[in-house]
């Protein structure tokens, strides 16, 4: 088992990318904290891995970092793995954004980032195999059309990530993003289901020839939070199907 006697925190752990993280990572032997919002039904999710504790927490709260931290300790008396996975998306125009859409995604997808690696920071330094994994997207290098909030977000993820891994080498603490690209998530997967054309256009565009599945991204996951990654940090690992070698 690649995460034997590891503890982690996973965030946005009830569905899509998180959920499979969370099972992957115990399946794999660690120990882990499921995060995600009140009413997301998140223990029934996990009620079938007995090494998975859940908490109710919606990551924005300003009280959020240092609940979950102190929630880890209290039942596990350690922490090796942050998998900062929680996000938010919101379509539109820079001229008609309102303050409340820009101030909401950047506090979920960016500020929480922020404070939860900043509170997790003393716990990882007595690992002996920390890892900080942030979950960006493919728009942190790209963008489109309705995405300004949602691209600088991730853009800032990637930012973040990197100056974590180098503020934090010397402590043996590795910090890398994942670059998610069409996945079908929690997210997105009312609108792929809705729309199948649209979501048939997305799966041509991937060199691979199909939409991404959460999975794909929890084995990326795993990948950097096991030894196997111990030498990869401030690394963006994508992970779209090559969806983006023709953008």
């Amino acid at each position: 088992m690649r995460l034997q006697d590891r503890v982690a925190i996973v965030t946005g752990a009830a569905s899509g990318i998180g959920r499979a993280s969370a099972q992957l990572f115990a399946e794999e032997g660690a120990r882990v904290l499921a995060v995600d919002l009140p009413g997301k039904k998140l223990a029934q999710v996990h009620e079938n891995h007995s090494t998975i504790t859940c908490l109710e927490k919606s990551v924005g709260d300003a009280d959020a970092a240092q609940m979950i931290v102190d929630e880890a300790i209290k039942h596990f008396g350690q922490l090796d793995i942050v998998m900062n996975n929680a996000g938010v998306a919101a379509n539109a125009l820079v001229e008609e954004m309102s303050q409340e859409v820009w101030d909401r995604t950047m506090n979920v997808n960016l500020t929480a980032q922020f404070r939860l690696c900043q509170r997790a920071i003393a716990h990882l330094k007595k690992s002996k195999a920390g890892r900080i994994i942030n979950v960006a997207s493919v728009m942190a290098e790209g963008t489109d059309y309705g995405l300004a909030a949602y691209c600088a977000s991730k853009a800032g993820v990637a930012g973040l990530t990197r100056t974590l891994a180098l503020e934090l080498g010397k402590f043996g603490i590795t910090a890398n993003y994942l670059e998610p690209g069409a996945i079908r998530t929690g997210m997105t997967s009312g609108l792929w289901d809705a729309r199948p054309d649209v979501a048939d256009i997305w799966a041509k565009k991937s060199a691979l020839r199909r939409l991404g599945q959460p999975i794909d991204l929890a084995r990326g996951a795993l990948f950097l939070a096991s030894d196997d990654g111990g030498f990869v940090t401030g690394h963006g690992l994508v992970v779209d199907g090559g969806l983006m070698l023709r953008v």
